[in-house]
């Protein structure tokens, strides 16, 4: 472990008075009236161009920023969108997912807080977000119960919107039901002749959410068939992907679903080391088609995972907040559709 080292710390300049508004106003020659309008960008009073720009050179010059909590208290509530950090690790898609959810909040003039929400569960949770005011608070995963939606609400929470596999009571719904992306794998692998089929159940602690329902999506795409499902549990390392590997032949298993493309590219490395043929022994199949699968040899088949687009869910949320009156909405979201490659 590479150790910090302590230093002493230097003296600290002395402090600089924080600018004001009023500054800002002096040096452009405008009201502070007028730096309100434009750095808080009111539409309802027209400014020109000049004086705006004026009153923005001012701001950077003083190094000016407004003061959100103010700006608050004017407005009646904040414009601050709270995301709890996902407790479970969620990989590249869903942080592409997120990433696009944060730009398109912010296009509509929000403040995106993601907060570590470690030690903190469920209800006890919310109330640890209702503290900072959020006007929104988009929570992934599950845990978030009524109680804890009626706690944002009561502290000024307009949008309360859940993602996960069940709707909350209270709060807006993006059902993603990931017994479809299971089922999708399981009925294309019954499809290319594979009866034997193992299913990976990462051990990682919270991915269940996910892998539970895949698991009974394949099971749901085997019922009626002369197919079968092992279940495989699997921790991300290769030392256990290499034990797996080494029992394959023992299992009399002929294809796989490895929960995802991570999962599946790590068995199959461990597989082909033990000179198991794939896809003529063991087919393979992931999910969430990454790039690094479409790399691989043989190429790996996947299930592409349709997220809801980032600017949809961020109109959802400004609608809510505009009408907070309006009932919950609730949306299923999750897409599954299987793209057929080499490994399968």
């Amino acid at each position: 472990m590479v150790q910090i080292p302590k230093q002493s710390a230097p003296p600290s300049p002395a402090q600089r008075p924080v600018p004001t508004s009023a500054d800002v106003a002096r040096l452009a020659g405008v009201s502070r009236a007028t730096v309100s309008y434009v750095l808080n960008n009111t539409s309802a009073v027209r400014i020109s161009e000049p004086t705006r720009r004026r009153v923005h050179e001012a701001a950077k010059e003083l190094g000016y920023v407004p003061h959100a909590a103010a700006r608050s208290l004017r407005a009646g509530h904040s414009r601050m969108v709270l995301m709890p950090a996902p407790s479970v690790p969620v990989g590249p898609l869903y942080s592409q997912f997120f990433n696009e959810l944060q730009w398109a909040l912010s296009r509509l003039d929000y403040t995106v807080v993601q907060y570590g929400s470690v030690g903190l569960h469920g209800d006890e949770a919310a109330r640890a977000w209702a503290e900072l005011r959020p006007v929104a608070v988009l929570v992934p995963g599950s845990g978030l119960g009524p109680q804890g939606v009626a706690v944002l609400k009561r502290s000024g929470a307009r949008a309360v919107v859940t993602l996960g596999p069940e709707r909350v009571e209270g709060a807006h719904a993006l059902l993603m039901d990931h017994d479809r992306v299971g089922h999708s794998a399981g009925a294309h692998l019954v499809a290319r002749g594979r009866r034997r089929i193992g299913v990976v159940v990462p051990e990682e602690a919270g991915l269940e959410i996910f892998s539970k329902p895949r698991l009974e999506g394949v099971r749901r795409a085997l019922h009626n068939t002369d197919a079968s499902a092992t279940e495989l549990p699997l921790a991300y390392e290769e030392e256990a992907a290499a034990r797996l590997a080494a029992r394959w032949r023992s299992l009399g298993l002929d294809a796989v679903f490895a929960y995802n493309d991570e999962y599946a590219m790590l068995l199959m490395r461990a597989l082909q080391d033990e000179g198991i043929g794939i896809p003529d022994e063991t087919a393979v199949i992931g999910a969430d088609d990454l790039m690094l699968g479409r790399l691989l040899r043989p190429r790996l088949s996947t299930v592409h995972i349709e997220l809801p687009s980032g600017r949809d869910l961020a109109e959802l949320v400004d609608r809510a907040v505009r009408e907070p009156g309006a009932g919950p909405e609730t949306h299923e979201v999750l897409g599954a559709r299987v793209v057929h490659r080499e490994s399968s």
